[in-house]
């Protein structure tokens, strides 16, 4: 498998674990008969940082392997 395919895949990894954040905290609150920022902030905490943690580690490979892809294709 190619760098840049691998880089692509990091970045849709980064990008589906952001959304899984939110995602799981709407589907935590969605029995709430009315909703504001407030509760959704602390919807947010309950389901925590881990995967912003993980989705930004994985951005930052994918960007690393789309780096690395591009400079050795000019390189070569």
């Amino acid at each position: 498998m190619s760098r840049r395919a691998v880089g692509i895949g990091f970045c849709f990894i980064a990008a589906f674990l952001f959304a899984t954040r939110y995602i799981s905290a709407a589907i935590f609150g969605s029995n709430v008969v009315s909703w504001d920022e407030a509760l959704f902030n602390g919807m947010l905490r309950y389901v925590g940082n881990t995967l912003t943690i993980l989705s930004i580690v994985s951005l930052v490979a994918g960007i690393v392997y789309l780096v690395l892809a591009e400079t050795r294709k000019y390189s070569s």
